[in-house]
């Protein structure tokens, strides 16, 4: 087994991005988006070409990252660092040699049928180390990755050197055939009559126009990034930042639909949502809300409706909607989705300690969303 690494997804022939990235998977669109959307200052992206006798095998999307150490550390021990980190800022960051890509819900390894994981794995992981010594990334994860693989990953624990965290848990809703009616009734009767309530009180504040569409002129992407951010800034956890340019390059994919939503009387952009349409799969991927319109607007949940009715118009059978944002998330239908960071240090010492706190880390101390709802909140 051989690896080879290039900078960008466009020295990987299609082919082979076709054969490991399937649909739903995103592929080489994707991480070309990436690429062209002046992230370089948050992320380097290299890409990993698994090798067999010069026939290549898979492709590992890789890219490093100077990680804020308050979303890897402890809140004790982030804490002592941001002090430290008054007198060497180092100390306020981790460069991370991570394996996935830094946007999408599940880290994937691609390989070809018939190719599994713990083939790979061990060479890859001896791979990942040269490079991280060779960018001076103490750190490597393998990010956010399912339960298959987590399985795999995990047999393999003591040969890889990898320890074990629970991460933030993606989201799942199933839709049925019969429109946004069938849909409802897939909820509980308290969910349905909630989501009922807030439609029923926001469409009485005033009517807001919906239209869907592909490759937005700049004027409208000018308006889509100014509630993009406004919705960031909202954010507690902020893994990355996305720029114009992203949704320059984004919108100019045959698989990028945004879900608008416009005042009727004045014509005003009040909310969007990103879709990617990609086989029977639409990935609510980022969305933007005017905060200006609170109360009992409920734009989120204004939102969501058109989305789901036009997936369901699409023909689509399942609808992605992300990390974080779990209450409403639970009680619009959605079913949590394990997801497990497979981690190593390359010092020893950081390495037990950082093995030692993840074994107290689950759903319940990540998200105050989720641990509410284990206590039973409504």
């Amino acid at each position: 087994m051989e690896i080879r690494w290039v900078a960008s997804a466009d020295e990987i022939p299609a082919e082979l991005w076709a054969h490991c990235f399937p649909a739903p998977l995103e592929g080489r669109w994707w991480y070309r988006t990436l690429e062209h959307s002046a992230l370089e200052r948050q992320f380097r992206f290299a890409y990993a070409i698994l090798e067999r006798d010069g026939e290549a095998l898979g492709i590992a999307p890789t890219f490093l990252m100077d990680v804020p150490i308050d979303l890897v550390a402890p809140p004790t021990i982030a804490h002592l660092l941001r002090l430290a980190g008054g007198v060497l800022p180092r100390l306020r960051y981790q460069r991370t040699l991570f394996v996935g890509s830094p946007c999408s819900d599940e880290g994937t390894v691609g390989l070809l049928p018939g190719v599994a994981l713990a083939e790979v794995a061990p060479f890859l992981q001896t791979a990942l180390k040269r490079r991280a010594r060779e960018f001076r990334a103490p750190m490597i994860v393998w990010k956010d990755f399912s339960q298959a693989d987590d399985t795999t990953l995990s047999s393999l624990q003591s040969t890889l050197a990898l320890f074990r965290v629970v991460s933030y848990p993606g989201t799942h809703l199933a839709l049925p055939v019969g429109g946004f009616d069938a849909y409802l009734q897939t909820l509980t009767s308290p969910c349905r009559y909630r989501l009922r309530k807030k439609l029923r009180r926001s469409r009485a504040l005033g009517e807001l126009q919906t239209t869907v569409l592909q490759n937005p002129n700049a004027a409208v992407r000018e308006e889509i990034f100014a509630l993009f951010w406004q919705t960031y800034q909202k954010g507690k956890t902020k893994f990355e930042q996305l720029t114009p340019q992203f949704f320059q390059q984004i919108a100019a994919e045959e698989v990028a639909h945004f879900v608008l939503l416009r005042h009727s009387e004045t014509n005003q952009l009040v909310a969007f949502m990103l879709c990617l349409q990609i086989g029977s799969r639409v990935i609510n991927k980022f969305i933007g809300l005017d905060y200006r319109f609170d109360g009992e607007w409920y734009l989120y949940f204004r939102l969501w409706e058109q989305a789901v009715a036009w997936a369901l118009r699409q023909g689509a059978t399942e609808f992605q909607s992300g990390q974080t944002g779990y209450w409403a998330k639970l009680d619009l239908g959605n079913e949590l989705v394990p997801l497990y960071n497979h981690c190593y240090h390359q010092n020893p010492l950081l390495h037990r300690l950082f093995a030692y706190v993840a074994k107290g880390i689950s759903w319940v101390t990540l998200d105050t969303d989720l641990a509410c709802r284990a206590k039973g909140g409504e």
